[in-house]
């Protein structure tokens, strides 16, 4: 695969996209939906023999041609190049992930995300990442509150520092339980800034890619999940759910799984996959 033979049109294609797009705020929130609802974040390659690697043609030919996702460094960066061709303006920006359990945050480039400049606005955009994750861009021009559904989101400026934060499931305004989910700055980085951080998340036990196969994408109404020998279903609130989320998760059988991934997913394997869900180890450093 070559820089010549990626094609625009087929990108659009791939992610669901009709219609002419002009660098414009709605034409960026569609394709960042469609992106989100199309192309899953999944880590299957680490877990099926191969190693991802950090060049755009074979990302493209990865995620359009053979219809896979990607984690982060992939989905982010293929999403950039999509952009810039549709006239953008985009800076990769490093973030580094909250550990739930640690309560401190990944090294730095642990996480790759977007900054576009659009009228003289910056807005957030971040197509490579799990269930807390924003489905429309968040301006970077306020710290207050932004609604998407029944979820809320903000990104709180405090020395130099930008933070995202959610009150997960909930929305209880500005009052509410904010939970951060990644910090970052606003330095311009470039791709090959994040070339040590792919290869540590495919090898580090102290890497949720590393310890667990896991595949997730977001539907209409909700989210579903693969991950180990399980297969999560989460509708999000709606007056039919009585305003609750509901969970469904149904244990898979190993010979299962390559089958879910192709009808839940549309992804078939090179190779086969081995299935990992292990406790992840806390890093010795803390961030």
């Amino acid at each position: 695969m070559t820089a010549e033979e990626m094609d625009v049109d087929k990108y659009l294609s791939r992610i669901g996209f009709v219609g002419t797009v002009e660098p414009s705020l709605e034409a960026l929130r569609s394709v960042h939906t469609c992106h989100l609802l199309s192309v899953p974040f999944e880590d299957l390659t680490v877990h099926s023999g191969g190693r991802v690697q950090l060049d755009i043609p074979l990302l493209y030919d990865k995620i359009v041609n053979r219809r896979r996702g990607g984690f982060c460094y992939e989905n982010n960066s293929l999403f950039s190049w999509l952009l810039v061709k549709l006239g953008f303006q985009v800076t990769l920006l490093s973030g580094q992930v909250k550990n739930l359990k640690t309560g401190c945050y990944g090294p730095p480039f642990d996480h790759l995300i977007l900054m576009v400049s659009l009228e003289g606005r910056r807005w957030l955009c971040d197509v490579g990442f799990g269930a807390p994750g924003f489905s429309l861009p968040l301006s970077l021009e306020t710290s207050g509150p932004q609604e998407q559904g029944h979820r809320v989101y903000r990104i709180r400026k405090d020395m130099g520092l930008h933070f995202l934060e959610w009150q997960q499931e909930e929305n209880r305004g500005a009052d509410g339980d904010w939970r951060e989910i990644y910090k970052f700055t606003l330095e311009p980085r470039c791709l090959e800034d994040f070339a040590e951080m792919c290869q540590y998340h495919q090898s580090s036990p102290c890497s949720i890619f590393f310890c667990k196969s896991l595949c997730t994408i977001l539907k209409p109404g909700g989210r579903l999940t693969y991950i180990g020998h399980k297969l999560i279903n989460i509708t999000f609130p709606t007056e039919g759910t009585g305003g609750v989320i509901e969970t469904t998760t149904i244990e898979l059988k190993e010979d299962e799984i390559s089958g879910v991934l192709a009808e839940e997913f549309g992804i078939v394997l090179n190779c086969p996959l081995i299935p990992k869900d292990e406790t992840i180890t806390p890093p010795s450093v803390m961030y």
